[in-house]
């Protein structure tokens, strides 16, 4: 073996040592890669969750602090039960085979979760209201402040009281997202009203008048 033919061959074996660590490296940039995306979508997802909890928070304060009379927030309290009790209604004639199983609104929120099925039964009634996950979370967030003590009042006496409460809304609630979610929870039942109204449908709760509270 000359030495050309000993420089051919060392010169292939370096090649093929540079080639395998080239491969490595490579290896080495996609797990790199991978790690990156991983932990870039980690944080995304992390932000989305600060930036929701931020958002309820808000919420809460902005619930909690409503300044309206006890009148007023019983007024607010009755559209907001009736169209949770709607929604709750309607799932339900959708997935009559789910009754016992979905007992409460809370029941749907919780399992919607993880089964498909009710998630999307839940989200082909929200399109039906015009109403959207943010609007709901708005809602309960009121009904669990407010549910302890506040009353239902009928329709009739909704409007005896107060003959513009989109304005008050609009007026008193500053936060966007209850605003938003109590004035479409106005809509949905003046809606329903209107469409019930030539059949001379009554109300399935109690008709009598409440005391008012100061």
């Amino acid at each position: 073996m000359n030495n050309e033919t000993t420089t051919l061959i060392s010169l292939k074996e370096a090649m093929k040592r540079v080639d395998h660590k080239l491969q490595a490296l490579e290896a080495h940039f996609k797990e790199l890669d991978f790690i990156k995306d991983n932990l870039k979508q980690k944080f995304e997802d992390h932000s989305k969750t600060l930036a929701n909890q931020g958002a309820q928070d808000e919420l809460w304060t902005a619930v909690l602090s409503l300044k309206f009379t006890s009148m007023e927030l019983n007024i607010l309290y009755s559209y907001v039960i009736e169209v949770l009790v709607h929604l709750h209604t309607r799932v339900l004639e959708k997935l009559p085979d789910l009754v016992r199983s979905l007992p409460t609104l809370a029941s749907i929120l919780r399992q919607k979760v993880k089964n498909k099925r009710i998630r999307v039964v839940w989200e082909s009634v929200l399109e039906e209201y015009g109403l959207q996950e943010g609007d709901i979370t708005a809602l309960c967030i009121f009904f669990v402040a407010h549910g302890n003590k506040a009353e239902h009042y009928i329709a009739k006496v909704r409007q005896m009281y107060i003959r513009d409460i989109n304005f008050m809304i609009s007026n008193m609630v500053k936060n966007q997202a209850l605003q938003d979610g109590l004035l479409k929870a106005i809509q949905v039942i003046e809606k329903g009203k209107a469409e019930t109204a030539p059949k001379e449908k009554k109300s399935p709760l109690k008709e009598l008048i409440p005391p008012v509270k100061s």
